[in-house]
């Protein structure tokens, strides 16, 4: 916009002025000053523009699965009310989510919510009035993924999905597969109560307070999983 009217570069301010100039009498400050104004505050709208263009927002429900782009390597944070939840890695560059219940007609009343960038987005399902349906969701994300998941009480399976992980759930099961074998460079799995099975390391705990931690020189993700109650499974 500046360099429109000649104007960029840091001389601009006094060449403002100058523009404006008639019959050698510059404009009041008071004048020139508000319309510094008026371009900074249309350079910060043309900025915002911009940087909404890549933001989106996808909605459905279990009768409309929603799908958005989401590109490897991206960071994924999921909210969801009490599920099984199974996430899965394939090779699309896309966030698919889908879902089912045991009463077709509960079906639009479970929200799935996509909001972000191809890099960073945030997934959240809700559905009060759901209850005792037996709901399960299906998320499908580009085999390349950072993830950090949160649920009060269910299942999360967490399948072939090659990066970052960060999992709580106040009460159910945490279980995490890694077919390719294991990159992680810092592992800690715990729960409060209930049972740390980690078969990819040699390990079987179960009481209260039990935990299990591993860090490999050469290994690349973080794995941290947390159960109050409950069970993990790392295979």
């Amino acid at each position: 916009m500046l360099s429109g009217l000649g104007l960029a570069g840091a001389s601009w301010q006094p060449r403002l002025c100058a523009l404006f100039a008639k019959d050698g009498n510059i404009l009041t400050g008071r004048i020139v000053s508000s319309i510094m104004r008026l371009l900074c505050a249309g350079v910060a709208a043309g900025l915002l523009a911009c940087g909404m263009a890549g933001f989106a927002e996808t909605v459905g429900d279990c009768d409309h699965p929603i799908e958005a782009p989401l590109r490897s390597r991206a960071a994924l944070v999921i909210e969801s009310r009490p599920a099984g939840v199974d996430i899965v890695a394939t090779d699309a560059e896309t966030i698919r989510v889908s879902c089912t219940v045991n009463r077709q007609e509960y079906g639009g009343y479970v929200e799935l919510r996509f909001s972000g960038t191809p890099g960073y987005g945030r997934l959240h399902i809700t559905g009060d009035d759901v209850r005792n349906e037996n709901l399960h969701i299906r998320i499908e994300v580009p085999r390349k993924t950072n993830l950090r998941f949160h649920m009060g009480a269910g299942e999360v399976k967490v399948d072939g999905v090659v990066g970052d992980k960060d999992i709580d759930l106040y009460a159910g099961q945490i279980s995490v597969s890694s077919p390719g074998g294991w990159s992680y460079k810092n592992v800690d799995a715990s729960v409060d109560i209930g049972d740390v099975n980690a078969s990819a390391f040699g390990v079987d705990k179960g009481g209260f307070f039990r935990s299990f931690t591993r860090t490999t020189a050469d290994g690349e993700y973080r794995l941290r999983a947390h159960v109050m109650t409950g069970q993990i499974d790392l295979e």
